[in-house]
């Protein structure tokens, strides 16, 4: 008999809602302490500078509010694990939208603020289950949150790589989330139960075509944590390096990810 099919991961929308608005928070917090001259550094995403790449950080929960303006789709047609898959194809748009941002709003720690309060005004303006018309499809405003914790948590790695000695703090719940959902994104890109993927304290999921392992020790087996895997599930870190350096551990013939990875780009 074939095993059961899992079913989808659950969030919970509260807490879901609170660990986006801590994140941005953080973020905003370290913004206020930036110099001219930091805000001028070069970082990993092409030619953005740290001004840049903040207002990008910005657009994470601007999106919500620009969605929410949109007509309502009539029915959804897309899931939560559609959006990781779908994002590349507005990578351009986004990228000239950044920079008329970053131009249009000297005052970051204003326009942040401005973008937080629509926000938060239109989580409580409306149901979680309203759909939005996202770059994946209909999906409703509470899955779509839960797209802003990987949005959040990738991009303050961005800055804390950018500028030596920023140390934003990561909100848990935030990266639980992000964790969470690009683990299974990997799941759904490469199906099967030959490889456990651990990324503790956060998740395990089993993945690629082969020999189901159903008890005792999985013959192949990968781990990491969490950030190294959001920098490989995103394409900050190539497979062949984290394990070169230790940052990921993979034991067994089905433990070679890098065919599957990045996940979004």
């Amino acid at each position: 008999m074939p095993p059961a099919k899992k079913r989808p991961r659950t969030y919970d929308p509260a807490k879901t809602r609170a660990a986006v608005l801590a994140q941005f928070g953080n973020v905003r917090e370290a913004v206020r302490s930036l110099t001219p001259e930091q805000l001028a550094l070069p970082t990993r995403l092409g030619d953005w500078t740290v001004r840049e790449l903040i207002v990008h950080t910005g657009m994470a929960l601007a999106a919500v509010s620009r969605l929410v303006r949109e007509p309502a789709p009539v029915r959804q047609d897309a899931r939560l694990l559609d959006w990781p898959f779908a994002i590349a194809v507005d990578a351009p748009g986004i990228a000239d939208t950044t920079r008329h941002l970053a131009e249009q709003h000297p005052d970051l720690d204003a326009h942040l603020a401005g973008i937080e309060q629509r926000f938060t005004a239109d989580l409580a303006a409306h149901p979680g289950t309203r759909l939005l018309p996202t770059s994946a499809g209909a999906l409703p405003l509470a899955d779509y949150v839960v797209t802003r914790t990987v949005e959040l948590v990738v991009h303050t790695d961005d800055l804390n790589a950018a500028v030596p000695g920023l140390d934003i703090p990561y909100d848990r719940q935030a990266l639980a989330a992000a964790t969470r959902l690009l683990a299974d994104a990997l799941a759904a890109k490469a199906p099967g139960g030959a490889t456990e993927v651990r990324i503790p304290p956060y998740a395990v999921v089993q993945c690629v075509e082969g020999p189901r392992h159903t008890r005792g020790t999985p013959p192949n087996v990968v781990e990491t944590d969490p950030l190294t895997w959001l920098r490989l599930a995103t394409g900050r870190m190539e497979w062949t390096e984290a394990v070169r350096e230790a940052k990921a551990s993979a034991s067994g013939e089905r433990a070679d990810l890098g065919e599957f990875l990045p996940l979004m780009s």
